[in-house]
């Protein structure tokens, strides 16, 4: 049986002019099912022989070739391999529907909506499920008061049982909404008060439904490059026309020759991946440019509550007089991420429209997390959280440092002023071989090239450090050390 060659699938990876590996690649595949050239039956390569040939890691591959099973296009066999399910020239494809559109197809299933291809196609937003070297962002879970959280939730449901176990309010418990406006006056200088704050079950789920309220098909978004893909899945999905913002040393770019933006997305207090601060004079240049142009800025604010060098700079929502900047912070990171709270804080103006909106979702988060958040937050035991695990993180950022000084000295730094994760740079050429290198020693090392777009691509590695005791960043520096800066095993 015929095997699709690789040098096809490279070509046709090529011709893709967006997305990340792992989208270029599916969308490499479908166009050669599309087009015919790969045909009913015949079997793809391995995907550890696939991944060697396209300079791909393997966990990409798997990725893509699971993506396009889910969508029909491929179907697959343990032990004999992955095959094409589908012949375009008839009207239904072998073993099961995928989410296709079939010209001339007689009695075949509905397909998606375009949007709803646009959202598959993206490959979706996927969080790690156990902490592990060197996966990015996840908390240490380990230090978090969990005897003191329980009492507070026994303590509410004796109190409140009845009204906690009943729908809410869809715009969030009323306690919680004037905890998180106290809270962010004191810590971040955010101007507002309880009646703009929106509680939410993730910051996606803030991106998603501002993407649905606010964009229409073609709307230009402004989108920091490098940055958070989170954000772009939920922009491109929408049907929005991404607008890449290279960075300087002050921060995202600002060129009044782009495309006038609808909206602008930034990670101005840390930028997201590098670590970097937008300057007072770049922020204030934004806020006159949406002025100008009535673009919203939405400020996503995402570990504000772990920077250990320097005094977190004040949010860009303080500086908004007209209120033209949305807010949006998480509890994901600073609690833990299973308590699935998050919140925006609204400009007035878009308070009746967002809160009505969010009621088509999901109607509001859980009550009984949404009554102990709030009591955690005023009887002080947030505050000290943090203090503590600012301390705790701020430990193994500098574990981190010295294990990379001593094991992998080719791996460098590139801002390591806060967060749960820190950006690292590769010598040029070397990221796709050295990952490689790494999944077979056991350390995930998160792309970092993968995030860029338009700019020229930084090879490096985003690597999680928070979750991770100093002897397991150590021994985990130490496999790494194992590879050559040009991603050759030296045993």
């Amino acid at each position: 049986m015929a095997t699709i060659k690789p040098r096809l699938l490279l070509a046709l990876m090529e011709t893709q002019a967006t997305g990340g590996r792992r989208a270029r690649l599916c969308a490499a595949l479908r166009e050669a099912v599309r087009s015919g050239q790969a045909v009913l039956g015949e079997r793809l390569p391995s995907s550890r022989h696939l991944a060697q040939d396209l300079g791909l890691s393997r966990v990409t591959v798997e990725a893509a070739y699971a993506q396009l099973e889910t969508e029909g296009y491929l179907r697959r066999q343990v032990g004999q391999g992955s095959f094409v399910a589908i012949d375009m020239n008839t009207t239904a494809p072998r073993k099961t529907d995928g989410p296709l559109r079939l010209a001339g197809a007689v009695g075949a299933r509905p397909g998606l909506s375009a949007r709803g291809q646009r959202m598959v196609e993206t490959g979706g937003c996927h969080e790690p499920e156990r902490p592990r070297a060197f996966v990015a962002g996840s908390p240490d879970l380990q230090a978090f008061p969990t005897g003191l959280w329980r009492q507070l939730l026994q303590r509410r449901l004796r109190q409140d049982a009845a009204s906690l176990m009943f729908y809410g309010d869809p715009q969030g418990l009323p306690a919680l909404r004037e905890a998180i406006a106290r809270y962010l006056g004191l810590s971040r200088g955010v101007r507002c008060h309880a009646g703009q704050v929106l509680v939410l079950t993730s910051s996606q789920q803030a991106l998603q439904l501002l993407s649905a309220t606010l964009l229409d098909d073609g709307d230009a978004v402004w989108m920091e490059d490098p940055g958070y893909a989170g954000a772009r899945t939920a922009f491109s999905a929408s049907g929005a026309r991404l607008v890449d913002m290279p960075l300087d040393d002050e921060g995202a770019t600002l060129d009044a020759a782009r495309p006038a933006p609808r909206m602008i997305y930034l990670t101005p207090s840390h930028q997201f991946p590098t670590g970097r601060a937008m300057s007072l004079a770049r922020r204030l240049a934004f806020i006159a440019h949406a002025r100008a142009t009535g673009a919203w800025l939405i400020e996503d604010d995402y570990d504000s509550e772990f920077l250990y060098d320097h005094q977190p700079t004040p949010a860009l929502q303080g500086l908004d007089d007209l209120g033209q900047v949305v807010y949006i912070g998480t509890f994901s990171k600073s609690l833990f991420p299973s308590v699935r709270l998050a919140y925006m804080v609204l400009p007035e103006a878009l308070i009746g429209p967002l809160v009505t909106a969010r009621t088509i979702y999901d109607g509001h988060p859980s009550q009984p997390m949404q009554a102990v958040a709030a009591d955690f937050m005023d009887q002080g035991h947030f505050a000290a959280h943090l203090r503590l695990m600012r301390q705790l993180y701020r430990s193994r950022r500098d574990a981190l440092l010295q294990a990379l000084h001593s094991h992998v000295p080719w791996a460098t730094p590139m801002d390591s002023r806060g967060g749960l994760q820190m950006a690292v740079r590769l010598p040029e050429g070397s990221e796709q071989a050295c990952t490689r290198q790494a999944a077979g020693l056991g350390v995930a090392t998160p792309s970092l090239s993968e995030l860029y777009h338009t700019a020229p691509a930084v090879a490096g590695w985003r690597l999680g450090f928070a979750a991770l005791t100093p002897d397991a960043i150590d021994a985990a520096a130490r496999a790494l050390g194992r590879i050559s800066a040009h991603g050759q095993y030296r045993g």
